[in-house]
């Protein structure tokens, strides 16, 4: 399938308001404070200068890379909080907005550049991995659930589709790479905090032998939430085991993921506004939760060739997974006719993948050529959630007769080259293309309420094309052109209309045309500063036609525009203070009037979106920025401050979830127990400071009103960890 997109004119200078432009005053003058003041030291200059292997040819410098990209350390997760969620950390990083929804029952609310802000479960629009294996299926839809933020070394954040190693995304890539084993180790943790927090965790890790190293870790975390029926308890293990040979280095791994949640639901304006804890009754009515069991497995092959000429190396992921969810909704017993798939999702999913690449490298070009595939298998049930007669159920929130029977599949078969040239001293081009299938199946064997059965097979080149400019030893220009593509998942297709059933084969795919330019500074050790100015121009964007009832449909709504810029810095002000800051400013907007359903019984679109109106559950500002002092070596204070302008809770903009700004402390000290190595460390954290009451996230365009999640007020942790020596 082939979608022209007319080309667009680039945006015009944004105008900022008035919190933008402090934003951006403060961080030009900690910048000039920094340069005069940085202390010159390589533990500096490595804080701002990390190695990024996502998206490139070959690992590089973070400076060098052509691309939009940020980098979050393990120290930096550490010091944000209980390492469960990548919501804890990711304000620092502009363009992302990670929402933690308060709700585990739920998965976070991810977006880059405003792809994935319209999801209402999963993660759309960007590509997840964890050391290269997917984190996200071969239909679009991903989730984080499973990160082990413990064990990792970095999480690297690519935003926009610059690199054609990735696939079926537009928002960009997420990557976490895990701490290898170098040597032996052993530590145990214990986390207390508000709202009945604990977690335990313990790990460790040795060479067996010269070439054969092995760690395990597992963590076992329960909450009460921040209101009321929003209990979880999860459990997380994880082995990984590396044989390193002259030539090979072999990593296979394996992780187990359990997780039992409550779900408070989502508040309407008034209830909100009324008591922000309040439960919304059909929680407690329907006894809403959800139960997840995941096990995966991967494995990762790397290949040294030492007599091969151009040809470098080779690398091999393969994996395999199975992941079962049950999830009891709030679906009225009245609400479900004959033609509803139930009120119980119960689904059990099988996938797998395989992708080979071979690095080519000559004088002065670097060549990365590939396949991917990728398979998805899903037998999705659905079931009433009563017992008895719709007229006068015995019991509620419960699983009662079954109203659906498929087997979903998905399918992705791709390949892909990426080539850098540096043609010049100081100039780097690159280039590459990404040329697949999805394959999208529904068998309905549950025909008594209508035949959801369909195929829908959707084709993609996503070509990209990228400049380097080394201006300076210490200032990088660069500037990109890319496409983006995303397929609808078989979620998306699942509903024709919120009250009808059938595949819905007259969505089809959004595409879109990305331009950034951008520059990266490092005038003195310590000292950064990022700055990306970005346009997309989207077509046949994928949006929400009815979501009410536990199903929501789907509809293309024409063309959309994303423009923005995207700052970051950091700066070392003495050996002893240091600070950091990152703002976003995004203006996401529908080009063209469409029709949508409002209502709880709307079965077909019937209320205009007017072109200029917000993309739901996107905002213009985000804003972070921390103040960190050092006394001495292994101790730190912290001060944060974030955020947020006002968010769209629909597609009509006819309410927001109020703008917000919170204050976060922390302190954080490692006490030396022995000269081999053993120690305490000590992390306490109080979060938003002045326990402001706030909606920390919207499900975009819920039918029945109740868009608010309610942020947690102030609430305090205390992480302790045993780190010991050998």
């Amino acid at each position: 399938m082939r979608h022209h997109i007319a080309p667009r004119r680039l945006p015009a200078s944004p105008r900022l308001s008035p919190l933008a432009w402090a934003t951006l005053a403060t961080c030009a003058g900690l910048l000039h404070t920094g340069a005069a003041r940085a202390a010159e030291t390589s533990e500096a200059a490595s804080e701002v200068d990390p190695v990024v292997v996502s998206a490139s040819t070959r690992a590089t410098r973070l400076q060098d890379a052509p691309f939009a990209a940020s980098v979050v350390d393990s120290r930096t997760l550490r010091a944000a909080g209980p390492m469960v969620n990548l919501s804890e950390a990711m304000a620092r990083v502009p363009g992302l907005v990670v929402n933690n929804r308060n709700n585990y029952a739920q998965d976070l609310q991810i977006s880059s550049r405003g792809f994935g802000a319209r999801a209402t479960f999963g993660v759309r629009g960007l590509r997840l991995y964890t050391d290269g294996i997917p984190a996200t299926m071969p239909d679009g839809q991903g989730q984080v659930g499973h990160f082990d933020l413990a064990s990792a070394q970095r999480i690297e954040v690519i935003r926009g589709p610059f690199s054609a190693l990735y696939g079926n995304a537009a928002g960009g890539v997420i990557s976490l790479v895990s701490q290898p084993i170098t040597e032996r180790f052993f530590e145990s943790s214990l986390d207390v905090g508000s709202n009945a927090l604990y977690q335990v965790r313990v790990a460790g890790g040795a060479p067996i032998s010269e070439t054969l190293s092995m760690s395990a870790s597992a963590s076992s975390l329960h909450t009460d939430g921040p209101r009321d029926r929003s209990a979880a308890d999860r459990h997380l293990g994880n082995v990984k085991a590396e044989w390193r040979l002259p030539h090979d280095r072999i990593v296979a791994q394996l992780s187990h993921h359990v997780q039992q949640a409550q779900d408070p639901l989502g508040l309407e304006r008034k209830d909100f506004d009324a008591d922000p804890d309040r439960v919304a009754p059909e929680a407690r009515q329907y006894n809403t939760r959800k139960n997840l069991n995941q096990t995966q497995i991967g494995t990762s092959w790397q290949h040294r060739f030492t007599q091969a000429g151009a040809l470098q190396e080779s690398q091999l992921v393969a994996y395999a997974g199975r992941r079962t969810v049950t999830q009891y909704q709030s679906i009225p017993y009245d609400r479900q006719p004959a033609t509803h798939s139930g009120g119980v999702v119960d689904f059990d999913r099988d996938y797998m993948g395989l992708d080979g690449r071979l690095n080519w490298r000559w004088t002065n070009v670097d060549l990365v050529t590939g396949v991917n595939l990728e398979d998805q298998y899903d037998n999705r049930r659905g079931y009433l959630n009563y017992l008895g007669p719709s007229t006068g159920p015995t019991q509620l929130g419960v699983k009662g007769t079954q109203r659906r029977d498929e087997t979903n599949a998905a399918r992705t078969r791709e390949a892909y080259v990426q080539a850098e040239w540096s043609f010049a001293p100081d100039w780097a081009a690159t280039a590459g293309l990404r040329s697949g299938q999805v394959l999208l199946v529904s068998k309905d064997s549950y025909l008594s309420n209508g035949n959801d059965t369909g195929t829908m097979r959707y084709d993609y080149n996503t070509p990209v094309l990228g400049l380097r400019w080394k201006a300076a030893s210490s200032w990088t220009l660069h500037a990109g052109v890319g496409r983006g593509f995303e397929s609808p998942t078989l979620g998306e297709l699942a509903y024709r209309t919120s009250e009808g059933g059938g595949f819905n084969t007259a969505l089809k795919p959004q595409t879109s045309r990305h331009a950034e330019i951008g520059s990266k500074w490092r005038p003195t050790p310590g000292t950064a500063l990022d700055a990306t100015l970005f346009v997309v121009n989207t077509s046949n964007e994928i949006g929400v036609l009815s979501s009410v009832g536990g199903r929501s449909s789907f509809q293309n709504v024409g063309h959309t525009q994303r423009k923005g810029l995207e700052l970051s810095g950091q700066w070392r002000l003495t050996p002893q203070w240091r600070t950091a800051a990152a703002f976003t400013w995004l203006d996401a907007s529908y080009q063209d009037n469409f029709l949508t359903c409002e209502g709880s019984r709307c079965t077909q679109a019937n209320v205009p979106v007017a072109a200029g109106n917000r993309i739901a559950g996107t905002q213009k500002q985000n804003a972070f920025a921390e103040l960190v002092w050092q006394p001495k070596r292994g101790m730190e204070a912290g001060l944060e401050w974030q955020a947020r302008s006002r968010t769209a809770v629909n597609d009509r903009n006819s309410d927001f979830a109020a703008g917000w700004g919170i204050v976060n402390v922390r302190w954080l000290q490692r006490f030396q127990l022995d000269a081999k190595g053993s120690a305490i460390e000590v992390l306490a954290r109080v979060d938003n400071v002045g326990d402001k009451r706030y909606a920390g996230s919207v499900i975009v365009n819920d039918g029945n009103g109740r868009f608010f999640e309610t942020a947690a007020g102030r609430n305090a942790l205390v992480s302790v960890r045993y780190l010991h020596g050998f």
